[in-house]
This record gives structure tokens, sequence and C-alpha cells, in this order.
């Protein structure tokens, strides 16, 4: 693991691409487009690019275990499931980057400790903010709770629109893709994970 987030830092210190770099990135493309960069609808476009995909993928700038650091240990025995439903999920393909739009449902059940609300939705917010593929940020979002949270289970679903399938390619407008990733008690216990799903269902 260490070697490879060491690879990860080497190659972003190297590969490191100034803002006018980008600018200029995107004013080839307008132009590959066979537009003109220069008229006055798109002069300022290259810079608002820059802004937008600053937002699309600040997850790659934030760290999600850190999100998680503050747990609460006065929880008076509760040991069962803990579910957020509907978290809105905004994220970009990394084949064509183009816009994933879905909801995520969240579930663990604590160990001895557990976390603000608000946390669960910001670590699907960190995970969401870069290239992705459903699979992996489904994974990536279990496995970073369950680690952080020293849970006894958890179980992550994601529900999710893919605008590389519905806008482009196949299009069909209507097809949504579904991800599910259980650990511990979740994929132990086939009851935990039948309550799990009767309740992300209602």
């Amino acid at each position: 693991m260490k070697l490879v987030k060491d690879i990860e830092k080497t190659f972003k210190d190297s590969e490191k691409i100034s803002e006018k770099e980008a600018e200029e990135a995107f004013v080839k493309i307008i132009k590959w487009l066979g537009e003109n960069p220069k008229r006055e609808g798109l002069k300022s476009t290259p810079k608002r690019l820059i802004k937008a995909y600053r937002e699309y993928f600040k997850g790659y700038s934030e760290d999600p275990a850190k999100i998680l650091e503050k747990t609460f240990g006065d929880v008076q025995g509760y040991d069962d499931m803990v579910i957020q439903k509907n978290i809105s999920v905004q994220s970009h393909c990394e084949h064509h980057m183009a816009p994933i739009i879905g909801v995520a449902h969240v579930a663990y059940i604590p160990n001895t400790r557990v976390v603000g609300l608000s946390k669960l939705a910001r670590v699907v917010e960190v995970f969401s903010k870069r290239l992705q593929t459903q699979e992996r940020l489904t994974m990536q979002i279990a496995s970073t709770l369950m680690t952080a949270l020293d849970a006894k289970g958890v179980a992550v679903s994601i529900d999710a629109t893919h605008q590389c399938m519905t806008t482009r390619g196949i299009k069909k407008e209507q097809a949504t893709t579904v991800t599910n990733y259980y650990l511990g008690q979740f994929k132990e216990d086939l009851s935990y994970q039948n309550r799990y799903l009767r309740f992300i269902s209602k």
C-alpha cells in the first residue's frame, strides 16, 4: 500500500500541470470541435472550465479518512445498523468523463463508536468527486467506512444513470445501474442484508 502511495505521489509531483497549461488545452479542444475560442461567447470558457473542473474533481484533494476521525463513544450500547438513504451522487465516469447521476444508500453497524451523520454523506461526496467507475466508487465508500469506524459491518448501494450510455452510444435514456457492496455482518449474515435492502427500498 505504501509503495502504491509513493508511486502516486511521484506521478503527481512530476506531472504537475499549471492552470495556464490546462486553459491552453481547453482552447485546443474548442478549436478541435471546429469553434472559434476567441469569439465573445467562448473567450472566457477555458477559465470557466478550470473553475468547473476544480469543483467536479475536488475529491482528489480531500482525504475521506480524515472526515471520519471524529467519532462519538456515547452510544449507550446501540448495536444495530445506522442507515442513511438517498445521498445524492454526482460523479464522472473515467471512460468518457460523462456525468454519473444517482443516489447512494449507506449503512454501518457500530462497534463502540458512531460518527456524525453528515460525515457519511461527505465520504460519498469525496469519492464521487473523482473519475470513477460505479463499482469502484461503491467499494471505496464501504471499505473506508469499515476501516475508519472499525465497524461490525458496512453496506453501500448506488443507483445511478450514466450519461455515457444515456446521451451517447447506445442512448438508453431510462437505464440505471445498481451496485451493492457488503462487508462484515452484512456479508456474513443475510438477515442483516435483507433488513437493509427492505429499509432502503421504502
